[in-house]
């Protein structure tokens, strides 16, 4: 065998960080020992692996065929090394997930696949749904928990349960309390929205497309407590999942509107790369995820404690 481990290591992270430098400080190695580890590699097999485009190093066509195969090796590679070591646990474990995943059921998940497998390793991205998709795609992350779905041919989608977005005002709001609303009276309403690039805002505008109105955004936030808390001040409507409203609707501090006219259901989606290697942990952690909602017809259904 003509390389090493390591010299893919290098590969590997050069090729998610598009540079030697960041590469360098991931892997805790000097920037002329992780540029040398690249040549080398390279030199060995008289090919290139990396283009440079401006600052930025990019895959070519062979590099793009080899990064898979590289970060399949390392990972069962790690499990070998773990494996002889003798250490608990079931290895490192790198989830992205989106926000009102990540902050509703990926960190009890988390917790639980921690206390079941002690001396396992896990590291959660909370990011939207594109950049989940992106970290998927690099192999920065093992595994995916979005909202919606992923049509990129290079990975690979499972359903996980049902989810349902819902709109929502402040109690005091004047159409609180309304037992019927036309979609241009909610369309002409000052809306608190989601980033663009996430699910949640990518449903809600997909489910309206068949309108000329648009959105009245009078604000953008990138986390659903902050659109909460400002629709609970008055200051617009909003549309999150019925998951990150059931303790608010409970207290009576925000209150659902009715929508009949739009279709706000969609699918927490699992998401893996179509060559990743699914190590021990992974899978135990998608054994996880599925029995946490075993018997749940949609999320805010899954049995999870109360926020007081």
């Amino acid at each position: 065998m003509h390389y090493t481990l390591r010299q893919l290591e290098v590969f590997v992270a050069v090729a998610q960080h598009e540079s030697v430098s960041h590469a360098a400080r991931a892997l805790a190695m000097s920037q002329s020992a992780t540029s040398t580890a690249l040549a080398e590699l390279e030199r060995q097999f008289d090919c290139q692996l990396l283009d440079r485009i401006g600052k930025r190093l990019k895959l070519n066509a062979l590099g793009f065929q080899l990064l898979p195969k590289a970060v399949a090796l390392l990972d069962r590679g790690e499990e070998i090394e773990e494996l002889l070591r003798g250490q608990k646990g079931v290895g490192t474990l790198d989830v992205g997930a989106t926000l009102t995943i990540g902050n509703y059921l990926a960190t009890l998940l988390i917790s639980d696949f921690m206390q079941r497998h002690p001396g396992s390793r896990v590291r959660l991205a909370v990011r939207n749904t594109r950049h989940i998709i992106e970290g998927v795609r690099q192999h920065s992350l093992d595994l995916g928990l979005i909202e919606g779905q992923c049509d990129d041919d290079m990975i690979i989608s499972q359903p996980w349960v049902e989810d349902e977005l819902c709109v929502f005002c402040s109690p005091r709001h004047p159409l609180a309390g309304r037992e019927h609303l036309e979609l241009e009276q909610l369309l002409r309403e000052d809306w608190i929205m989601r980033e663009e690039g996430s699910g949640t805002r990518m449903t809600l505008e997909h489910a309206a497309r068949h309108r000329r109105s648009r959105f009245n955004t009078l604000l953008e936030l990138e986390h659903t407590e902050g659109i909460k808390r400002a629709v609970e001040s008055g200051l617009g409507i909003g549309c999150v999942s019925r998951l990150a409203l059931r303790d608010a609707f409970r207290r009576g501090s925000l209150v659902p509107l009715p929508t009949p006219e739009l279709d706000l259901k969609r699918q927490f989606t699992f998401i893996w790369h179509r060559h990743k290697y699914l190590t021990t942990g992974v899978r135990e952690f998608l054994r996880l995820c599925r029995e946490m909602t075993a018997g749940a017809k949609r999320s805010d259904d899954i049995a999870l404690p109360p926020i007081p």
